[in-house]
């Protein structure tokens, strides 16, 4: 690589926050033009707060930055943003109301607005986006498409993605992938923010491993594996493949008998299900997202109401009862969006750790005055027992790193002694080491005897841990069978539409089912 391939040079960055916390601890990055350079790292490792530097968000506590050979110093994301420097965010940062079009060109003037340009610009890159629609109504795919495209209309030729693929389906995923290697080739530096390894080993050139706010290695990505890289980035060998006992199946613990439920719209989101779950095993439902497993979880769980059908926990009829009856009669929940429904970001991690128990005897006493010693013992237990990195039980927790952050809620929720568990996306967004401890945690569940329904879209997941499985699409089980039955292929056609029988009668997509 010669000094006129690289485009982003950062030496010795350091970040220390306002509370004392070491986010970066002398970071030394580089990218070049034309290539896809992976920045990997376990939650919390720093890989956000680094290229939130980079892009103008936060100031540095130390160290130096130069584009293109010159020193710079951004005091805001715009002043980066003429240096051709822009980031897109985890979560998208559009308005929903506003059409494609007027997301685009928000903030610019009226001489900078130039249809016919951006028309090009999308026929150029593959950034395909209907401009009239409003971006409510769009799928999370097409809304990326277009933070992407408001990036690439501003001039930006170094992009930032972060974690893009948390919210995309396999098919919207292998979209994005098609448009980076053609943004690669018009020679764009695009530096991608991930902790999965699949991915990092399908799309990018270089990573550069991040470890607690520590460069631990920068590698060709066709010389890596990924071992390797998840050894680099959790500093111990990662077990990719958890072995399981052969499942001992008890009596059904969780019966649901042609349950229909609405979704927000009004109309059905799950259409006449019917399942059983039993102790001693793990029954996972597969299926693109927003095919009625959101629905179908809140339903179980007391967030949603059931139209019509049964569902009966331990032989009780639990159909319509609110969430702290579920909880005592010995049903948990592990939701799919901790920041939203799992945890209280600006409570502290004692109170997070208490949450759908606190007026249980232990923690309550006369007068409703809480009892701080007991809950701090039993936060700290969770701590332990969960190996949740945390500054203390009286910090908030948002201060935990995503992983510790879905750690605290498995543990709270593990702790509560449940016989049926419901997992919601458990694993989401979290790095190798985190994904790893809390998949062993739900075998654990099951050897004990425990009912685990875990609904996932990382079909992987599914694969590894159930022991019984169903496809869900458009709100119908496409079939129940075990994993070892299937063949990916098979279950992605079914993740399409396809009934099991069609899928193993070979029957042609023209008779596809809805």
């Amino acid at each position: 690589m010669t000094n006129t391939d690289i485009v982003v040079k950062m030496e010795n960055i350091v970040k220390v926050y306002p509370d004392g916390t070491v986010a970066l601890r002398g970071v030394n990055f580089e990218a070049k033009r034309g290539e896809i350079h992976g920045l990997l790292g376990e939650n919390g490792a720093g890989k956000t707060t680094l290229m939130k530097i980079l892009s103008g968000l936060l100031k540095p506590t130390e160290g130096t930055i130069y584009i293109r050979g010159k020193k710079v110093s951004f005091r805001s994301a715009a002043e980066a943003l003429k240096h051709g420097i822009g980031m897109v965010h985890q979560h998208l940062a559009l308005v929903p109301v506003f059409t494609v079009l007027e997301n685009i060109i928000l903030g610019l003037s009226y001489k900078e607005v130039d249809v016919n340009r951006l028309k090009k610009l999308m026929e150029s890159t593959g950034l395909k986006a209907p401009l009239d629609a409003v971006i409510e109504d769009l799928p999370l795919g097409v809304r990326q498409r277009v933070e992407i495209l408001k990036m690439l209309y501003r001039n930006v030729d170094i992009l930032i993605l972060d974690e893009p693929t948390t919210n995309l389906t396999p098919t919207e995923t292998k979209e994005l992938f098609k448009t980076l290697r053609i943004l690669k080739k018009q020679g764009k530096t695009i530096i991608f923010i991930t902790h999965k390894l699949r991915e990092v080993m399908e799309i990018t050139d270089r990573v550069t491993v991040l470890r607690r706010g520590k460069v631990v290695g920068v590698v060709e990505t066709s010389k890596a594996t990924p071992e390797m890289l998840a050894k680099m980035m959790v500093g111990r060998e990662v077990v990719f493949k958890i072995e399981k006992k052969p499942p001992v199946i008890r009596e059904p613990l969780l019966v649901v008998k042609d349950l229909w439920v609405r979704s927000d719209l009004g109309g059905w989101a799950v259409k006449g299900l019917s399942f059983v779950v039993h102790g001693g095993e793990i029954f996972g439902i597969a299926g693109v997202e927003g095919n009625g497993q959101k629905e179908l979880v809140e339903a179980l769980t007391g967030l949603r109401r059931v139209e019509k059908g049964k569902i009966l926990l331990m032989g009780i009829d639990i159909t319509n009862k609110n969430p702290a009856q579920l909880y005592r009669l010995g049903l948990s929940h592990i939701p799919e969006d901790r920041q939203r429904l799992g945890l209280i970001l600006d409570m502290a991690i004692a109170e997070n750790s208490i949450l759908g128990i606190q007026r249980n005897k232990p923690f309550i006493g006369r007068m409703l005055v809480m009892k701080w010693r007991n809950i701090f013992s039993h936060t700290e237990k969770i701590i332990k027992n969960f190996d949740i990195i945390a500054p203390g039980v009286k910090a908030p927790a948002r201060s935990l790193s995503g992983g510790n952050q879905q750690k605290l809620v498995v543990g709270r929720e593990i702790v509560k002694a449940p016989r049926v568990i419901v997992a919601a996306q458990p694993t989401r967004g979290l790095d190798v080491a985190a994904t790893e401890y809390i998949r062993r945690l739900l075998i654990k569940m099951r050897d004990e005897g425990k009912a685990v329904l875990l609904v996932s879209a990382d079909l992987d997941e599914i694969l590894q841990l159930s022991d019984r499985m169903a496809v869900i699409y458009e709100g119908e089980f496409m079939g129940i069978a075990k994993p070892e039955e299937l063949t990916e292929e098979q279950i992605g056609l079914m993740m399409g539409g396809y009934k099991l029988e069609q899928v193993l009668s070979g029957i042609s997509k023209n008779t596809r089912q809805r």
